[in-house]
């Protein structure tokens, strides 16, 4: 399996998952204040929305890939 297709491949997998989910959410952690032994920390829920286009241009260009890469092989 070439390096194109497995790129083209995750592409594919990236912008399906893009469309099916929409967004996705991470937790950060920030230290805000250290007083001597006691320590302060903040955790913010921090959430990315995927643009339905960016899923969508994932698959089309994937799909380009996979063939140009069967064109060439």
């Amino acid at each position: 399996m070439t390096p194109v297709r497995v790129i083209a491949i995750l592409l594919i997998v990236a912008g399906i998952a893009g469309l099916a989910f929409g967004s996705f959410s991470y937790t950060k952690e920030t230290h805000q204040a250290e007083i001597g032994p006691l320590e302060l920390s903040v955790e913010e829920k921090e959430t990315v929305n995927v643009p339905v286009w960016a899923g969508v241009a994932a698959i089309l260009i994937g799909g380009g890939l996979l063939v140009v890469g069967a064109r060439k092989a």
